[in-house]
């Protein structure tokens, strides 16, 4: 299985996401971190299933929620570039440069 790291945007977007679902139902935030968290699990396990969406960035989907984690593999890392909204701003994240394991 593979570490999983997030670059700090990507981070603070699915908590920022998680806080707004709670805003609007309880306890719907926490099934938004559980399906993201779900989502890592399966990238961990077997990261290349998921298609490339440009250039080594691949993309998983979240159930349930219209998410995606994008990510990039760096031998043992995986490391998360963006939990994206995927109907807005779809470039957004392409600024973001890959973390640096420690």
């Amino acid at each position: 299985m593979k570490l999983v790291r997030f670059h700090p945007e990507a981070e603070a977007e699915m908590f920022d996401a998680a806080m707004w679902y709670e805003s609007h139902q309880e306890g719907l935030g926490k099934r938004f971190l559980t399906s993201v968290q779900d989502a890592l699990h399966r990238i961990a396990l077997n990261p290349e299933t998921y298609p490339n969406v440009e250039g080594d960035v691949r993309r998983c989907l979240v159930k349930v929620f219209p998410y995606g984690v994008l990510f990039r593999m760096k031998a043992d890392v995986v490391s998360v570039m963006a939990v994206m909204h995927l109907h807005r701003e779809p470039g957004y994240w392409k600024t973001r440069a890959p973390e640096q394991p420690t």
